[in-house]
């Protein structure tokens, strides 16, 4: 089959590779029909996460039709069409019973590789390096689903793949981002990023009672974007002198209540500390560039709470700690629990209360990806974001 492969730093290749196989009862085989490039994959692209190997099979935002199912997979047929969360959850153990779904503790066999960086180890995650499992990914033909009787959700007929694909991943990080911020009505939300997780942080915000909410960003269609609710107030950080100082003075002096970061570990900034950030992530420093956490965590109001969405991979400095502490903040981060939201999700989608299929910009095929990696990464050509259809 057809696949897109990580070769190397700034690289990744469309090549044949062995089609999928069961492996274990509980395993599907999954046709992919719709797959996307998402924002954490240029983490990868970009050579910030360790452990990936050359060939190692990229995607983890997918979906398609069962073309073949284990022994026990008993609530999934042959031609039953599925959206993939991209953390693979056993639904067995205490943190997938508690519905801590990200953070399950059975799927990942390289768990060793976690627990050396962090204590304990997440879930596995398709097309992550080894150190999330070395699951191969989405971004090809045909995919092996491991667990397939507990991750995968139906899709009933009639609902487009573009209105359904993103339930794998950014529309539930984007609500869980604005669920994790305890909104009370009328609450002022900040969000940092302007992304695909972004802007569904954004449009969770107002599902979620929020009186107002400003986005913040650089990218003009980005921020057009943003703005096109007719409700949601923009900030471009390039163009003002001080995003603290333009926040307080929008919200009367007392700063956002709700803040989030939905940029994380490559964040762009005009202040020496995000030159700093530059400088020793290119010197094999340290892992991120937290300038918006920092800006976040400074401009967020005493009492509030800092969401983040946005991938951090290690060991970050200058994080103003202090500043937490004496305001009083309540920060919530963390891999989204997918299949947490999936449904509830996908009832709003039928609702009509919402469209995921806003964000996309390009439309292509897998042969393309080399390309719309760096267009991508890039921002060039006004992308927003990459679905791709593997013909």
């Amino acid at each position: 089959m057809k696949a897109v492969c990580w070769w190397g730093k700034t690289e990744v290749r469309v090549v044949d590779v062995p089609d999928p196989k069961i492996l274990n009862p509980h395993d599907a085989i999954v046709r992919v029909t719709l797959t996307a490039i998402c924002g954490s994959d240029l983490h990868l692209y970009d050579g910030y996460v360790p452990t990936m190997m050359r060939g190692d099979i990229l995607g983890h935002e997918f979906m398609g039709e069962i073309v073949e199912v284990g022994a026990e997979v008993k609530n999934l047929s042959v031609g039953d069409r599925v959206i993939v969360p991209f953390p693979i959850c056993c639904g067995r153990c205490w943190f997938c019973k508690e519905g801590l779904w990200s953070l399950c503790d059975n799927t990942n066999p390289n768990a060793w590789m976690n627990e050396s960086l962090m204590g304990y180890a997440t879930a596995g995650l398709y097309g992550y390096s080894h150190m999330y499992g070395g699951y191969a990914g989405g971004q090809a033909q045909y995919v092996r689903v491991p667990f397939a009787d507990v991750n995968p959700l139906k899709i009933p007929d009639g609902l487009p793949d573009e209105k359904v694909l993103f339930l794998t991943d950014i529309f539930p990080t984007g609500y869980m981002a604005a669920e994790n911020c305890d909104i009370k009505p009328g609450d002022v939300v900040a969000v940092w990023g302007c992304g695909p997780v972004g802007q569904f942080a954004i449009q969770s915000a107002w599902m979620l009672g929020a009186g107002r909410v400003i986005a913040i960003d650089r990218f003009p269609e980005r921020l057009r974007l943003a703005q096109a609710d007719g409700r949601t107030e923009v900030l471009d950080y390039a163009e003002i002198d001080d995003v603290y100082t333009q926040l307080r003075d929008l919200t009367g002096g007392r700063g956002p209540d709700r803040c989030i970061d939905a940029v994380g570990m490559e964040a762009h900034g005009t202040f020496i500390d995000a030159f700093m950030d530059r400088v020793k992530q290119a010197m094999k420093l340290q892992f991120d560039r937290a300038h918006v956490l920092r800006q976040a965590l400074h401009c967020c109001r005493k009492g509030g709470t800092v969401s983040i969405p946005g991938v951090y991979a290690g060991f970050i400095d200058k994080i103003p700690v202090g500043t937490a502490f004496g305001k009083g903040l309540t920060l919530k981060m963390g891999q989204t629990h997918v299949q947490k939201y999936t449904r509830p999700l996908l009832a709003r989608i039928e609702r009509g209360e919402i469209d995921p299929s806003f964000v996309i910009s390009h439309r292509v095929t897998l042969d393309d990806a080399p390309e719309m990696y760096r267009t991508f990464r890039d921002k060039e050509d006004h992308c927003t974001k990459v679905v791709m259809r593997p013909e």
